[in-house]
């Protein structure tokens, strides 16, 4: 078993099918699954690093490190957030997504961002805890766009916002995230990382 990494344009074609498989059974696409070689499953500004478990050739977890520059409280922030963390179904249960969720923090870390925030759906907190991840209490991320904004706490969701503060500024002002709206803004593509 490894963990693999590629920007997600450079994920080799039998790798990325086997993913967009996995995320089809996750998450199925209204309309039917779309080929793995047609659309990228993230916006390219958001420079999509794939992070692949795969063992003898088989896809058994997978995800996506975004980034990006965001402002809060004042303050601007290299920001990095997972996205797209999928376990292969007949092998859930195993440690194989928590590894990786793992793997993508100290990735996360090696480059050096100030902070990871994404969100996760409130059942999957102590999974993500789990691998180092801390809950950012009363935190909610403002996704879409300025003019279209995509909260997670719109009605509907269930959702908790994690992090982790990697630079010394972002670890002095950790408290400004709690209780607080965090405008991520990822895009039309990436409404919420």
């Amino acid at each position: 078993m490894q963990i693999l990494s590629f920007p997600e344009e450079a994920t080799p074609p039998e790798l990325r099918t086997q993913v967009r498989d996995l995320q089809e059974q996750a998450w199925p696409s209204a309309g039917g699954p779309v080929p793995a070689s047609h659309v990228p499953t993230h916006d390219p500004e958001l420079r999509p690093l794939s992070m692949l478990l795969v063992d003898e050739g088989t896809v058994l977890a997978a995800l996506d490190i975004l980034s990006k520059e965001i402002s809060h409280a004042g303050e601007h922030y290299a920001a990095g957030g997972l996205s797209t963390v999928v376990t292969r179904q007949e092998r859930r249960g195993l440690g194989h997504g928590r590894r990786l969720v793992a793997a993508a923090r100290e990735t996360m870390i090696a480059r050096k961002p100030d902070l990871g925030l994404f969100t996760c759906d409130r059942p999957l907190q102590a999974f993500y805890e789990g691998a180092g991840w801390q809950p950012l209490p009363g935190a909610v991320l403002i996704g879409g766009t300025p003019q279209d904004p995509f909260p997670s706490d719109r009605p509907g969701f269930d959702k908790v916002t994690l992090g982790g503060f990697f630079s010394a500024r972002a670890r002095q002002r950790r408290t400004s995230f709690h209780d607080s709206r965090v405008e991520l803004y990822p895009g039309e593509i990436d409404k919420l990382w």
